[in-house]
């Protein structure tokens, strides 16, 4: 263990067991790194004399707010930082370079193919219209991220079939070699396990948590001109809000 994560020899009596576990906790995960391990429960409830359960509760807690991560067989381990989805419109290049990260990408498809119902649906077409699909892992210091498909009409777009987007930032392409405008947004999130061909690209476990976001760029008209959808590792990325309440 790290010379910076000591810790502290026993318990005091001055408040409940569960929150100064829960302190020493919190204190070590800070001075650790990404990827280091924490004590396992038996050490942790032998050292400060507690029960097994209340260790477990505490770990439990900090699981499921994304600062540890359990891993079957092999114990707890400090998680990787989650990225904060920006509140304004950004691209993903955007938000990972506002964060300090490094954004990247691996084209893994791109190309002109009939739109099917659901993206007919979306970008108010007629099923079988061409679009232009676009599908990408995006990464972060080169950790995938997130895995994305874009959906775009062919009759405006087309151009965009043969256009380098390895690293690229598609909102940029989108405003600078296409002139297009999208002030607005609409989007839908919703949690979703992540499994199969998705789970070995993001490089996670089958059936860990995601984040899928639908979005729909709209013009000044509020015409789509855009689909997309992205599937964001739930242990990497998370959702904050600041909502007011009207009188």
């Amino acid at each position: 263990m790290s010379p910076r994560a000591e810790l502290p020899r026993k318990l005091s009596r001055r408040s409940p067991k569960g929150e100064q576990l829960r302190a020493i906790l919190e204190d070590l995960i800070d001075a650790l790194a990404p990827g280091d391990p924490l004590p396992s429960e038996r050490e942790l409830a032998e050292r400060y004399d507690v029960a097994r359960m209340t260790v477990r509760a505490e770990i439990t807690a900090l699981a499921a707010e994304g600062r540890v991560e359990r891993v079957q067989g092999r114990g707890t381990f400090v998680a990787e930082a989650r990225v904060a989805q920006a509140a304004a419109l950004s691209s993903f290049t955007e938000d990972m370079r506002a964060r300090g990260l490094k954004p990247g990408s691996e084209v893994l498809g791109q190309g002109v193919e009939p739109a099917d119902d659901l993206v007919a649906r979306r970008l108010r077409l007629d099923p079988g219209t061409p679009v232009v699909r676009v599908r990408r892992v995006r990464s972060a210091d080169g950790e995938p991220m997130a895995l994305e498909e874009a959906f775009l009409p062919a009759d405006r777009f087309g151009a965009l079939a043969e256009e380098d987007l390895k690293g690229a930032s598609l909102f940029s392409v989108l405003e600078e070699r296409f002139e297009a405008r999208f002030p607005v947004a609409d989007q839908q999130v919703v949690a979703v396990e992540i499994v199969g061909e998705d789970a070995n690209l993001l490089r996670v476990a089958p059936g860990r948590a995601g984040l899928k976001f639908h979005t729909i760029l709209l013009d000044e008209d509020e015409r789509p001109l855009a689909y997309a959808w992205s599937l964001f590792r739930g242990d990497r990325y998370e959702i904050r809000l600041r909502q007011e309440r009207r009188a």
